[in-house]
């Protein structure tokens, strides 16, 4: 095997009697999507609604999430194939169409930004629109009110944000436009006029009046009236005027009987009320025609009364962060979506529940979910967040079901693991230290420093009593355990690796250690004898391995796609069932190998569900999930397992006998 030009050498083990007689097949193992944490509040608006099954829609990375709170499921519509952007639900409610960005496969060829119509009862594709149109992905789509909704307007991402109308049920474009070089922040068809189309976005409001394959603009005029950096939200009023909420924190009225004479001169803003210290980031009509609008600095939902009048009003806790979206739910009941990727269900009489929350990305900034590991004995998993940070720190969460914790908040995180008892878990951190908590109340048990780099790798041993921490210093520091995790002492230190550590695992009989670096290596050690590196490397080919996590190896090469440049592969874990190897790309899947997987070009089921570079997989102790980490769509993706017949090869339907069953396909 060779890796930019240089060689990695293994050993064959001595159960291999032919290495040309191995052969490596797909496993008859399935994933199936189960369960998506995240939601995608921080760069996103108007994602979050409520649909006639009592679902809440929204998306996170490549996935639309339909999540019944109630029954506490989720559906899923999996089919775009890059990061999502926007929603627009049809008036039926029923109907959903979603646009997504530009982006290119692990082959270099360009996934074309594209809308999805799709039915949100059986999750069929009903049309794919805009392939070949859009340039750099769509920024905001709306389906036309007035007509039924037989059309649909988009926004291209692009300089010139192009406006573009489609009879999206004949999949043809009819008028096509450029809007503005400046931010569009959003598209609506009027309610009532179907000629009618609004943007906004910086400095700026546009009415366009479509008649055929025209569009004309005239430009919305503030008059009087300071001219906002950004128009954000509006809602159409029953009297048929416009509101807007601007960054300034002034709602604006705007009237047709106000419009100007002057070609290109639109409505002049007429009737001004103060609404949020900050922006009015979003505002929705309830059923009863009173207004809520959501603050950004402040925090506030405002309920307004049919006069624009302040009525009631209930402020987001901080931790949530600032307001991204707001829906109408059940009943009394609103649903906001948060610039910290949580959705909250509330009223203004009983506050707020947390419906769905995974902060891998405070401070809206992007943070990876750089690594996690899985509880031995209880269906938990921990999660750690790095990135930018302002004054709070990254963040720790012990997951179980539907419950998340914090644990940590004073480091960036980066590796970690449970205890072999489940009593205990170490988490290694950019600094070098490495923390140990309770994993049941999340107490902190201990403090320890090793060097002043990252750390980027911890493995406790098979009994529990010794761990080891690969860090990039290059070296891997050895402690003795006791009390079940919560007492350590310095061991020894590995020496030998010529770049940092990225990966290692324990013998089942806690003698040896397996371990990669940033420079490709292979090394092996005899922790017996002080950590001493084991020189002579075929002496090691027949050593068991209880965990395979390493990414280099002989019973996982063939994982390694032709022609790998060494960073396409990010992590892999053996099933403890040593049956078959989940990995995560640097192309946004995941993928299911047999194992051993000692050929080159070796088969996989391959899943899509994430839209950035997958930073770790890992299955629960019994083998029944695969968890899945993203890094920039700060997702996570929870798997099932199952078992599929597979039929021999090949296999034909001509060919079964009368009267005998058939192999069924598998599931996609």
């Amino acid at each position: 095997m060779f890796m930019r030009g240089r060689p990695i050498t293994m050993f064959i083990p001595s159960d291999v009697e032919n290495y040309e007689d191995v052969r490596i097949e797909l496993p008859s193992e399935r994933l199936k999507l189960e369960w998506v944490y995240g939601y995608r509040g921080r760069d996103c608006r108007a994602n979050v609604y409520l649909l006639p099954t009592g679902e809440i829609v929204y998306f996170i990375a490549s996935v639309v999430v339909l999540f019944n709170y109630e029954e506490r499921t989720q559906r899923h519509y999996l089919g775009h194939t890059d990061c999502i952007k926007c929603l627009a639900i049809h008036p039926d409610k029923i109907r959903i169409a979603t646009g997504q960005i530009a982006g290119v496969d692990k082959d270099g060829r360009a996934l074309q930004p594209h809308v999805r119509v799709w039915d949100s009862v059986s999750l069929s594709t009903l049309q794919v629109i805009g392939l070949g149109t859009f340039e750099r992905g769509v920024g905001s789509l709306a389906f036309s009110k007035a007509d039924s909704g037989q059309h649909l307007t988009v926004i291209d991402d692009c300089n010139d944000h192009m406006l573009t109308v489609w009879n999206w049920q004949k999949k043809s474009k009819i008028a096509e436009i450029k809007t503005t070089n400046e931010v569009v922040l959003s598209v609506e068809f009027h309610p009532t006029d179907p000629n009618t189309i609004v943007t906004y976005g910086k400095s700026h409001i546009f009415f366009w009046t479509w008649n055929g394959n025209s569009l004309v603009r005239k430009q919305g005029i503030f008059g009087k009236y300071e001219k906002p950096k950004f128009v954000q939200c509006l809602v159409f009023l029953r009297t048929g005027d416009i509101l807007t909420g601007d960054s300034g924190g002034v709602l604006l009225v705007w009237t047709r009987s106000s419009a100007e004479t002057v070609p290109g001169k639109g409505p002049r803003g007429g009737h001004v009320v103060a609404g949020h210290e900050g922006s009015v980031f979003c505002m929705c009509e309830m059923r009863s025609g009173t207004l809520l609008t959501g603050g950004g600095k402040d925090r506030k939902i405002i309920l307004w009364d049919h006069e624009l009048r302040a009525d009631r009003e209930i402020e987001v806790p901080d931790q949530y962060g600032a307001i991204r979206a707001l829906s109408e739910g059940k009943g009394e009941e609103f649903l906001v979506g948060t610039s910290r990727n949580f959705i909250l269900r509330g009223t203004f009489n009983d506050g707020f529940l947390v419906e769905v929350q995974v902060r891998a990305h405070d401070i809206m900034k992007l943070i990876e979910a750089d690594g996690y590991s899985l509880d031995p004995v209880r269906p938990w998993f921990l999660y750690l967040c790095d990135g930018f940070r302002v004054s709070v720190g990254p963040l720790l969460y012990l997951c179980d079901g539907f419950r998340v914790s914090v644990a940590l908040r004073w480091e960036h995180g980066h590796c970690a693991d449970f205890h072999p008892s489940g009593a205990v878990v170490a988490i290694g951190t950019h600094s070098g230290r490495w923390f140990v908590l309770d994993a049941e109340t999340t107490d902190l048990v201990g403090i320890h420093t090793d060097g002043n780099e990252q750390l980027s790798v911890m493995r406790f041993s098979v009994d529990g009593n010794m761990l080891a921490v690969g860090s990039h210093d290059n070296f891997i520091y050895l402690y003795n355990v006791s009390d079940r995790g919560r007492k350590y002492s310095r061991y020894g230190k590995c020496t030998g690796h010529s770049s940092y550590i990225t990966h290692l695992d324990w013998s089942p009989d806690n003698h040896y250690i397996m371990s990669n670096s940033g420079d490709y290596e292979i090394l092996y050690w005899d922790v017996t004898k002080g950590c001493e590196l084991i020189r002579n490397r075929s002496e090691c080919k027949d050593i068991d391995w209880a965990t395979y996590t390493c990414v280099l190896g002989f019973h996982v090469f063939g994982v390694w796609p032709e022609g790998s440049d060494g960073t396409d592969i990010n992590a892999l874990m053996r099933s403890n069932n040593r049956k078959v190897i989940a990995l995560a790309d640097d192309f946004c899947k995941v993928h299911l190998f047999a194992y051993p997987c000692s050929k080159a070009k070796a088969p996989s089921h391959k899943y899509s569900a994430h839209s950035s570079h997958v930073t770790n997989v890992s299955f629960l102790f019994n083998d029944s999930h695969l968890i899945s980490t993203g890094g920039k769509d700060t997702s996570i993706m929870q798997w099932r397992m199952r078992s599929v017949p597979m039929c021999p090869r090949p296999w034909c339907p001509q060919r079964v006998p009368p009267g005998e069953p058939r192999c069924p396909p598998a599931e996609p």
